[in-house]
């Protein structure tokens, strides 16, 4: 674009007074829509810092939600869930299958430790990526020689269980690996909203102030 005024330009001065003015005239067009781009670069990034520390803000302020009811109990199916931690109800009836109750409690605690410890080791990469509706997702690899191992040693719902920490972990933590608290809304099996949770905190302070 500029390249081309320069050219217009030697034209003008050779003696083309419309061809100068037209110049002349793009040049000025040109300046303003650079000025207005200008502006409209300094109003996103101030849009973008604004929007930045308001999500800030928002993540504090569930941060604070999730510390202020881990301790308690559901309310309306909202609560506090550990993504990624594993069920060791599974592991332990499992046990009592294989051993008198004294062996079968200590068993169940030494394979759950062990397990967890698989979980969060990132070495280990238990998933495949499969394609829904054009988008690629990451699923479990149920030919995973250690999954496959633990579903032949210990029956399905122990593997059942396994895989249910694994999909939460690599749906909330992939890169942590290690188990993560978040407002949930168990009813539905997703994350809780924060008004969900602030409903939740109204509620119980109104129960509270009704017994005072």
């Amino acid at each position: 674009m500029r390249g081309t005024l320069n050219v217009m330009k030697h034209m003008g001065d050779d003696g083309d007074l419309e061809v100068l003015k037209k110049v002349y005239g793009i040049h000025e067009m040109l300046r303003e829509k650079e000025g207005d781009l200008e502006d409209l670069e300094a109003l996103n990034r101030t849009l973008i810092v604004k929007e930045r520390k308001s999500n800030d803000e928002l993540q504090d302020a569930r941060r604070e939600l999730i510390n202020g009811l881990k301790e308690m109990s559901k309310i309306d199916n909202i609560g506090v869930k550990r993504l990624g931690e594993l069920d060791n109800k599974p592991f332990h009836k499992a046990m009592k299958k294989k051993y008198n109750d004294a062996d079968a409690e200590d068993r169940a605690i030494e394979i759950t430790s062990l397990w967890e410890e698989y979980l969060r080791d990132p070495e280990w990469h238990p998933f495949k990526v499969i394609t829904v509706n054009g988008e690629a997702k990451g699923i479990i690899d149920e030919e995973d020689e250690k999954l496959k191992d633990l579903k032949n040693e210990f029956g399905d719902e122990v593997y059942e269980a396994v895989k249910a920490a694994l999909t939460e972990i690599n749906e909330y933590n992939p890169s942590g690996r290690y188990v993560i608290a978040e407002l949930w809304n168990f009813s539905e099996g997703r994350k809780a909203t924060l008004q969900e949770g602030v409903a939740v905190l109204m509620k119980m302070y109104k129960r509270r102030k009704i017994i005072l």
